[in-house]
């Protein structure tokens, strides 16, 4: 007899729990269930696929083999699933994409709004992360597309770049002087910025390190949105891409010199992957925004 697909997840929600119990309630069945299916597996492979006599069950090294087979064979079934949902008139379909926060700021909004106005069937998940966690997403068929930087990628993901993004000092007042502000002048200026845990926040950092300036940091914030309210309500600045003022009139952009680094922004997708209707929309989308708003080539 051949296994199933519920043996499958049975066998993967164990190995992912340490035990049959909180599988069994994720699952939402009973625990003897559970292990009498994972035992019917054992018996169809011929191998003992958990190693149940220590506080926690883990997997055997047949196991291990075992689940890494199993999670691949989930995943191009959900991705043929997909592709046979998929409509090439985008009537219907979905799209799952991941940005790194900085994006949600000025690219994400028009994106989305531009999407929904071309194809208002499509169902879009759109999720904020990291970039390690937007390539691990990517590898495990849990995002179709994501938005990041260009680095050193994980093995299994590629990116196309999209434009160059650049950072200036941002701020609500006119500036006092025409032309790029010296960085040495940033000691003078208090500053709101975002939090340690923003790669943006490295960025800068690594910047004023290399130029020697200490600025008076007098607001740390985990939201871009957050910094754009405090700049415009407050006397103080913020370092944040030169795009967000694009649609925050009341905000001012003011190049430093020397400039930041530029950075390149990709868009990423998992190799050899299923490309949808739907993913290959937003693509040609995303490309003619960037056009249009005339964002520097890559």
């Amino acid at each position: 007899m051949a296994p199933e697909l519920r043996h499958l997840r049975y066998l993967l929600a164990v190995a992912e729990h340490g035990g049959f119990t909180r599988a069994a309630e994720e699952l939402r069945i009973s625990q003897p269930t559970l292990s009498q299916q994972v035992k019917q597996l054992e018996r169809t492979v011929g191998a003992q696929l958990l190693d149940r006599t220590g506080r926690t069950v883990r997997l055997t090294d047949a196991g291990q083999t075992y689940v890494h087979y199993a999670r691949r064979a989930l995943r191009e079934l959900a991705a043929a699933e997909r592709a046979v949902l998929d409509v090439a008139d985008l009537s219907r379909g979905g799209l799952r994409l991941a940005v790194t926060p900085t994006f949600t700021a000025y690219l994400t909004g028009p994106l989305v709004a531009e999407l929904h106005v071309r194809h208002p069937g499509l169902a879009l998940d759109v999720r904020e992360m990291a970039q390690d966690r937007i390539e691990a997403g990517l590898l495990a068929d849990e995002l179709d597309l994501g938005i990041a930087f260009d680095r050193p990628r994980l093995p299994g993901v590629s990116g196309a770049p999209l434009f160059t993004e650049t950072l200036t000092l941002v701020t609500a007042d006119a500036p006092d002087t025409p032309g790029p502000l010296p960085v040495h002048e940033l000691a003078h200026r208090r500053l709101a910025l975002l939090s340690g845990d923003f790669a943006t926040r490295g960025h800068i950092d690594a910047y004023l390190t290399a130029h020697r300036v200490r600025p008076d940091i007098a607001v740390e914030a985990n939201s871009v949105q957050a910094l754009t309210e405090i700049v415009r309500r407050t006397p103080l600045a913020t370092v944040l891409p030169d795009a967000v003022t694009h649609d925050h009139p009341y905000l001012r952009p003011v190049p430093l010199e020397p400039p930041l680094p530029a950075r390149t922004v990709t868009l990423l997708r998992r190799e050899s992957a299923y490309e949808s209707a739907a993913a290959r929309a937003f693509t040609r989308l995303t490309l003619e925004l960037v056009r249009n708003r005339a964002y520097p080539p890559a």
